[in-house]
């Protein structure tokens, strides 16, 4: 097991009670300290948002797929002959 070495700072911030209620609550459940709670949801969060940050936006995303979405002509037409093939072999048997 590796273990992760870093530098540790001190700091206080203001928390309402319902926060430090679900703080002290989580704490418990995952036998962890407040702080150590604290760093996973900070993490969390900013792996999120540095997903949501390299997403493509809706407009660009549609762009990329009415332009083909990566997918060169000579791939898609044998995509389509074997999804063709695969559905006229599963056929009812009284429609052979």
């Amino acid at each position: 097991m590796s273990e992760t070495t870093y530098r540790l700072t001190r700091t206080s911030m203001a928390l309402d009670g319902w926060t430090i209620h679900a703080l002290d609550e989580l704490s418990e459940r995952m036998h962890t300290s407040k702080a150590e709670v604290i760093r996973r949801a900070v993490r969390e969060m900013k792996e999120r948002s540095d997903r949501q940050a390299s997403a493509p936006k809706p407009l660009e995303a549609l762009d990329w797929l009415q332009n083909g979405g990566g997918l060169a002509a000579d791939e898609a037409a044998t995509y389509r002959s074997a999804m063709v093939a695969e559905r006229n072999a599963k056929k009812y048997w009284w429609e052979a």
